[in-house]
């Protein structure tokens, strides 16, 4: 088990009257604290490791998302024995999955498979503060409304630590390990410059609101050039979402006198099964989502630095995986991390392991998300889904018979 002090350090950084800058120290410092950090945070810390999570935001906050957990991500949660705790926050369990197209109607009864028998949709406001309190719980630390500004090197050029600031100050943090989880716009990922890897065109746009209603299922309707759906969640509410491409979605907006109507029109035009089912007057929120999703991989690992989550691996909406893959990524770096960690001598098989494991495991969902996001024929795009709903099981399976880095669980 490695150790670092948790003390802090003061000293005065210029002339007298200037602000004191504050040093701690950690054995990893994970900047962003929602699904990917606070996963990898928890993990770490059950393993015994020092982790600081830092983030920009002060919590509970929302952040874009329309927060559906795949089977694999459930697989996650309940192996890390966090999934008792989501349903008793209220998310509903969702049994049951729609599909609705051109070519008919299906309705499937999600199956028992590898100790599994629904899904999950909470809002991030109250699915981000469980994974937290669980990493502070296992003994994490974490300082909320922290703005991250660069990277520390030492003199050989290796990642040491990161340079920041809140309300109080200036804030140094130095490290054996930087994680940035710090999604798609990662300064972390800019800061260490992690190269692209793969890269697909852009090619969509998702929007969503809430509405209040008897939502029981999760729906998915598929119609010319728009994918939208249903994900029940908190409170008798239902993330309504489309995916359209982009150019769709801009043209709505220009068309539009504001997002609200853009996103009614959408739905009117592409989906009116569905659209006829919402009461304007049961929109709970505002219209949210990006107009604009990029499809790559980043270099996940170099010397004293890791990327998780949106800041190593970014691909489109319309498959619904970014907390899924979030989960199943954080738990690859914890494990890489721990045995770094526990033997300096192994950093780089086991930050190779990493980013092989990681591009290796995304694959499959990220080669059907790019095609999906083109919008091919019907038919086409029913066998793409069922393609989809194959490569989430056979993740499923093979995460349910990893091992989990040194944590010990109830459901482990």
């Amino acid at each position: 088990m490695s150790t670092a002090s948790h003390s802090v350090a003061r000293r005065v950084t210029a002339a007298s009257g200037h602000r004191l800058e504050r040093v701690l120290t950690a054995d990893v410092v994970v900047v962003g604290a929602r699904c990917a950090g606070a996963g990898t945070a928890l993990l770490l810390a059950r393993a015994g490791h020092d982790v600081l999570l830092l983030d920009r935001a002060t919590f509970p906050s929302d952040t874009v998302s329309t927060h559906v957990i795949a089977r694999s991500g459930m697989v996650q949660l309940r192996r890390w024995g966090l999934l008792d705790a989501v349903v008793a926050s209220g998310a509903p369990p969702i049994r049951r999955v729609e599909f609705s197209s051109e070519l008919g109607f299906l309705s499937r009864t999600v199956k028992d498979r590898y100790g599994v028998d629904f899904l999950l949709a909470p809002r991030r406001t109250v699915l981000d503060p469980i994974l937290q309190e669980a990493a502070l719980g296992s003994g994490a630390r974490l300082l909320s409304g922290v703005a991250v500004e660069d990277v520390v090197r030492d003199g050989r050029g290796r990642v040491v630590g990161v340079r920041a600031h809140d309300d109080d100050g200036p804030l140094v943090v130095h490290a054996r390990y930087v994680v940035g989880a710090d999604g798609l716009g990662s300064r972390i990922a800019r800061s260490v410059r992690a190269p692209l890897t793969v890269e697909r065109a852009p090619s969509g746009a998702a929007q969503y609101a809430y509405y209040a209603g008897d939502w029981t299922a999760i729906e998915h309707h598929l119609g010319d050039d728009v994918f939208a759906g249903v994900f029940p969640t908190h409170d008798g509410q239902a993330c309504i979402w489309a995916c359209t491409p982009e150019s769709l979605a801009r043209a709505h907006r220009r068309a539009a006198a504001s997002p609200e109507e853009a996103f009614a029109r959408v739905l009117a035009d592409g989906v009116p099964g569905l659209a006829t089912r919402l009461d304007p007057s049961a929109r709970r929120s505002p219209v949210r989502g990006m107009l604009r999703m990029p499809n790559h991989f980043r270099r996940a690992a170099g010397p004293g630095w890791a990327l998780v989550g949106d800041a190593g691996y970014h691909r489109d909406a319309i498959t619904g995986h970014g907390i899924s893959d979030a989960f199943r990524d954080a738990e690859l770096l914890a494990a890489a991390l721990d045995e770094a960690l526990c033997d300096p001598g192994c950093e780089t098989d086991a930050l190779t392991g990493y980013e092989r494991d990681r591009d290796r495991m995304a694959g499959d969902v990220f080669d059907i998300t790019c095609e999906l996001a083109t919008f091919p024929e019907p038919s086409r795009f029913v066998e793409l889904q069922k393609r989809l709903a194959g490569a989430i099981d056979d993740l499923a399976a093979e995460l349910s018979a990893r091992s989990l880095p040194r944590a010990v669980t109830a459901a482990a």
